[in-house]
């Protein structure tokens, strides 16, 4: 017995040891599952440079795109527990698409040390700039009385943009057809030429365009108006309420971290989230900055698979 407590105690000892080194040993890679460019990115970028500088550690990216983030996420799942790599993830591979699958290719809540939110934000109803509608509500009477013809895009099969027009055919009774996408940029494309008819992505995404004159917003999907967008209302301000969605970013690294390290990094994660020009730089793209530790970024994970797995389950929604 004496033994097994000297060893417990010795495995502390060294857990502790390993914690109050990190990061020292080498630089931390931050896994980003989208290639350059793209809100995840964005995201990832703006919390590296003050991030390495509060941990005075190098932070390397590491693109691994591919199957809509869950390459990324899978490959986390085999990293060792050490500290040394991270993931940016975001509401995709961490709430939708394991679900889509026949079989489960991880499991979010389970397999993963979820390490702080970053930022959450609204998603936007866009369409081209010569549709009739002038916001949601018009547009879905609009595609009520053009039925059987009228389709929304989205990034890919099984994206938060996919499952948002799922759930505005849901929650406004009706059926339009999907139209998938290798991205958001080709999808934004065929919406300002015509092809198709609504959009629902981020406004890290649609902003630009949206403020560019290119395309017409319609509303946005999350509780409150968009300071970028106030004249745009919300979903629920158009009776649309069971459309309501926000999309998340965060950090999180393989399940087993050591609690020390992953108290440290949420920490410094929280002061860089709070200064003032990295907060400007989120809502300049359409997002809002929101910091919460391992324990609240975990129970909004959880919350938000829970949406969208009864929404998949009710809509009989599945990837080939």
């Amino acid at each position: 017995m004496k033994k097994l407590i000297a060893g417990a105690a010795l495995l502390g000892a060294v857990t502790l040891a390993m914690a109050q080194a990190w990061p020292t040993a080498k630089p931390i890679r931050l896994i980003v599952g989208y290639p350059p460019g793209g809100g995840i990115d964005f995201a990832a970028r703006t919390v590296q440079v003050p991030l390495q500088e509060a941990l005075k550690q190098q932070i390397v990216v590491d693109y691994k795109p591919g199957a809509g983030g869950m390459l990324a996420a899978t490959e986390l799942t085999r990293a060792a527990p050490d500290g040394y790599t991270i993931l940016l993830a975001n509401t995709g591979p961490f709430a939708i698409a394991p679900y889509l699958q026949r079989k489960m290719p991880y499991d979010p809540l389970k397999q993963f040390t979820y390490i702080g939110q970053i930022s959450q934000g609204s998603y936007i109803a866009v369409t081209r700039l010569d549709h009739p509608a002038r916001d949601l509500k018009e547009w879905v009477a609009w595609a009520k009385a053009n039925a059987g013809r009228v389709n929304f895009a989205s990034g890919g099969a099984g994206t938060s943009t996919h499952l948002n027009g799922e759930l505005m055919n849901q929650a406004a009774g009706l059926d339009v057809t999907h139209v998938p996408y290798k991205g958001s940029a080709p999808a934004m494309q065929d919406l300002i030429g015509g092809q198709t008819q609504l959009l629902i992505d981020a406004g890290t995404v649609l902003l630009p365009q949206v403020k560019g004159g290119k395309l017409k917003a319609l509303a946005v999907t999350g509780p409150k108006r968009d300071p970028q967008l106030p004249d745009v209302p919300t979903v629920r301000e158009l009776g649309l309420g069971a459309m309501e969605a926000v999309g998340f970013q965060g950090l999180v690294g393989p399940a087993g971290m050591p609690r020390e390290v992953v108290d440290k990094l949420a920490a410094e994660l929280a002061k860089v989230l709070a200064q003032p020009e990295v907060k400007a730089k989120f809502a300049g793209a359409g997002a809002e900055v929101h910091s919460q530790g391992p324990t609240g970024f975990s129970a909004f994970v959880k919350a938000d698979n829970e949406k969208w797995a009864k929404l998949i389950r009710e809509r009989k929604l599945e990837l080939d």
